[in-house]
């Protein structure tokens, strides 16, 4: 396989463009996707034309405008390029077709933004982003608005957010005499997920219905040896792992490392960064080819933050930075950071923005899957906070507290035998508890979870860090001294928001009261967490911004706990036919059985012991009369709730019927360790967790 060859093969990428297209159009096209400057409208019917040419060429019969609704997922439309010519068709896209299309808007969440019979909406090609050809589709990466105007997916607020930084970015380097044509911000998200036999989740109503299962013992080995993390693949997983990353090439996705995660079926795809819009459409593709690639290997590949209980959970691991067209790295301390003025200035930035705006950033993150996975040993707390490392933290201890500042410099290491290399060691460590940690020339945002669309959390970085900007750099227009200007700035913010950086164990027990005494948010469910979006001040950043308007903030906010509501409803619906329909016949029949062995052994002889038997059957009799009544609770919990009160809603589902279902495992969890194995109805996590070879 020849991979410099065949990687971006079915992308109309850079070099395509250049080949295909007249060079005066190439150049107007670029100068949009390098520079930012609005597309020439005029340029659009020889670009479509091109794009369908080379499109056909490699298979395609239809077109697609693929965008993100509100969904969190992807959408597409497909037409043909057909249009009859007497009694023939030709194959055409028109510079119209390419700019805009007109899905129907009705059936998409809104939020309250605009009335469902309104059923018009429009797709607009984003050409920062490229097309690729797919199953014989041309996609075309878009935005989608109402046809009021307002904003119905997540790529047009994140493009928004990213035209803010980069305005405001220039002008903080501008100051300090550095000239670019654009600021970017990069991401490069890694993506963990599960991997189990088809057979088996055929099986689990719970998987195929929520993703997640609802019930099950642990198994009696799970992560405990810490021997599959970055273990030996197995073979059908190496497999499926050579086919994804073939894949994946091809559609130009940079899939740089594959290795096993902590827990068992567990497993992790690491890409390249890229421009953070570019990003998010290869994440979303590449979750949608991880599920096709497993399918075709008789796997599913599970992207659910906690698909099962009692080992790690999946995340999606933000890899966020600032960079210049010309390659400069904003978040590049560089060999002095204590004399990089400009450096610490963006530093100070950062920690304002994060500490001001802590709560829509955990908000952004807020799911119900990802619910079950923050706090737990393989995810940050549900806290914000900033983990700086030895060196930045150092650094920012001196200017906080007026002390000299030691550098810390990286140091040689050796393992102390000749033969071995010397290596490089960081000046510092990376936190795996923080959620938000600097790593080098970067900010790692942990807290995502694995299903997440990644514009949502960059949405929010991008607009609260351009915020911060825009104050520094109205307050240091006309300084005459920059330099001490923006030391000044530097220290004054660095001290009001100290609070938000934490340099220790994220999951050590006195983190929790310390954030409280420090006055932090530990917003531990969505529906705790996404209140704070309607907060006036939460709203207004992003106006002010030019991210949101008031009512598409309102309208997100509001879908997000919407989503929130009905997948809890959903699961808890889902239980309920698991444990009346399957769980509470298979344990009677079961207990049946067991009664009439002990009715006959007492016929041969009273004096049979019978201890087991009847120890067995009073323990799953009261269990299935627990779970009996149990299941009359959540009924009754669940009649109770108004779906349309989304605030109440969420509050009932978060702390009402998830506490009841979490009894309810309890006990269906007890019975299947002492029910025979031939009764129980669903397969086991050791069924799981183990089948694939």
């Amino acid at each position: 396989m020849n991979v410099p060859q065949m990687f971006g093969e079915n992308v109309f990428n850079d070099a395509v463009q250049k080949e295909t297209l007249p060079k005066e159009v190439y150049k107007a096209l670029r100068a949009t996707i390098e520079s930012g400057k609005q597309l020439d409208v005029s340029i659009a019917g020889t670009v479509a034309a091109a794009m369908k040419d080379w499109a056909v060429s490699k298979g395609a019969t239809h077109y697609t405008h693929w965008f993100q609704p509100l969904t969190g997922l992807t959408a597409e439309k497909h037409d043909s390029f057909i249009e009859p010519e007497g009694d023939k068709v030709i194959m055409r896209l028109t510079g119209k077709s390419l700019i805009v299309g007109e899905p129907d808007a009705s059936s998409f969440p809104s939020g309250g933004s605009r009335a469902t019979f309104m059923a018009r909406g429009y797709t607009a090609w984003d050409p920062t982003s490229p097309a690729f050809v797919k199953e014989g589709t041309l996609y075309i990466p878009t935005v989608f608005v109402s046809y009021t105007g307002e904003t119905l997916d997540k790529k047009s607020p994140l493009l928004r957010s990213m035209n803010a930084i980069d305005k405001q970015a220039k002008r903080i380097l501008s100051l300090f005499g550095i000239t670019c044509k654009k600021v970017s911000t990069t991401v490069g998200p890694e993506q963990e997920y599960f991997l189990i036999s088809e057979e088996m989740y055929e099986k689990r109503k719970d998987l195929r219905l929520c993703g997640r299962t609802l019930i099950g013992a642990p198994v009696s080995r799970g992560q405990e040896l810490e021997d599959h993390y970055f273990g030996v693949l197995k073979p059908k997983i190496a497999e499926f792992m050579a086919d994804l990353d073939k894949e994946l090439w091809s559609y130009g996705i940079p899939s740089k490392t594959k290795h096993n995660e902590v827990a068992p079926a567990q497993h992790e795809m690491a890409p390249v960064f890229s421009t953070t819009n570019t990003a998010v459409d290869m994440n979303m593709l590449t979750m949608e080819i991880m599920r096709k690639v497993a399918k075709k290997h008789g796997l599913i590949c599970l992207l659910h933050e906690k698909p099962f209980e009692g080992i790690n959970g999946s995340g999606k691991h933000n890899n966020w930075s600032m960079s210049t067209d010309a390659g400069f790295n904003l978040l590049d301390p560089g060999a002095s950071p204590e004399h990089n003025t400009l450096f610490k200035l963006i530093l100070a930035a950062v920690v304002k923005a994060v500490d001001d705006y802590q709560g829509i950033l955990r908000a952004s993150v807020a799911s119900a899957g990802n619910d079950h996975r923050l706090g737990a040993n393989e995810a940050p707390p549900a806290i914000i906070s900033i983990y700086l490392g030895d060196q930045l933290g150092a650094l920012v201890d001196s200017i906080v507290k007026g002390e000299d500042y030691v550098p810390r410099k990286a140091l040689e290491g050796s393992i102390g035998v000749p033969e071995s290399p010397i290596f490089p060691k960081d000046a510092t460590d990376r936190n795996r508890t923080s959620p938000f940690a600097f790593t080098g020339n970067k900010f790692e945002f942990r807290m995502l979870g694995s299903q997440a669309n990644v514009s949502d959390p960059n949405i929010v970085l991008n607009t609260i860090v351009a915020d911060a900007f825009e104050q520094f750099a109205d307050e240091l227009d006309g300084a005459k001294d920059i330099e001490a200007a923006a030391n000044a700035i530097t220290e004054r913010e660095l001290k009001a928001h100290y609070r938000i950086i934490f340099n220790l164990d994220g999951y050590g027990p006195e983190w929790e009261p310390e954030a409280m005494r420090r006055g932090l948010l530990n917003n531990k469910t969505t529906a705790d967490a996404v209140p704070v979006c309607f907060e006036d001040k939460n709203i207004q950043v992003f106006v002010k911004q030019g991210v949101y308007t008031k009512a598409e903030a309102v309208a997100r906010a509001n879908i997000q706990l919407e989503n929130y509501t009905k997948i809890i409803n959903i699961e808890a619906l889902t239980l309920l036919e698991m444990v009346k329909q399957d769980i509470i016949p298979a344990v009677s029949d079961y207990v049946a059985d067991l009664c009439t062995n002990v009715a006959a052994k007492q016929a041969v002889n009273d004096s049979i012991p019978c201890n087991t038997e009847r120890d067995i059957i009073m323990k799953l009799s009261e269990g299935n009369d627990k779970l009996s009544s149990l299941v009359v609770k959540l009924e009754d919990e669940l009649g109770a709730i108004v779906m349309d009160e989304v605030i109440p809603a969420s509050q009932a589902m978060a702390h009402g019927v998830i506490p009841i279902m979490e009894e309810m495992r309890e006990i269906v969890d007890g019975m299947e360790k002492i029910t025979s194995s031939e009764y129980w109805p669903y397969p086991t996590y050791f069924d799981l967790l183990y089948s694939v070879k």
